[in-house]
């Protein structure tokens, strides 16, 4: 039982540090905290954790597609098993106002096709966030566009 209190503590502790993070960054290292975040909980959860950072008015910008909002991403199916989408912010920038601001980077999207063959897919992407009326961030828009498979260090 003391041992369950502790790890119940411990957890509680690390959220709250992990929020106070998020409330004493600013600017440019919010947004890069932020999209970390983002991404480890994409990562850790899928398809349903990737909509949660999304605003209810957010939407996506599909590479070659349309306009998808948040109430349609919604209907779409759970990543499959073996899917994975990370991606790392390589800029991040915030408005003078404090309220608005944006990141962009390079993702890896992992899949399976239709006979089960792995593929990867490689692109970029932009995030905009912008601050919400309860203080927390939330994506608006979301957009990527594929890229060439990365050339190999020699």
């Amino acid at each position: 039982m003391k041992v369950c209190t502790f790890v119940l503590i411990a957890a509680l502790l690390s959220t709250s540090a992990f929020a106070t993070k998020h409330k004493s960054a600013k600017g440019a290292d919010l947004l890069f905290r932020l999209e970390a975040a983002f991404a480890q909980d994409a990562a850790q959860h899928g398809h349903d954790a990737f909509l949660t950072w999304f605003a209810d008015n957010g939407v996506e910008l599909d590479d070659g597609g349309g306009i998808v909002t948040k109430e349609e991403m919604r209907k779409q199916s759970p990543w499959a098993e073996g899917t994975s989408l990370t991606w790392t912010p390589v800029k991040a920038d915030m408005a003078a106002s404090g309220d608005l601001g944006y990141t962009y980077g390079n993702y890896v999207f992992k899949h399976k096709d239709k006979t089960g063959k792995l593929i990867t897919d490689y692109g970029k992407y932009t995030s905009v966030w912008k601050k919400q009326k309860d203080g927390s961030w939330k994506v608006v828009v979301d957009m990527g566009n594929s890229s060439p498979s990365p050339k190999p260090q020699q």
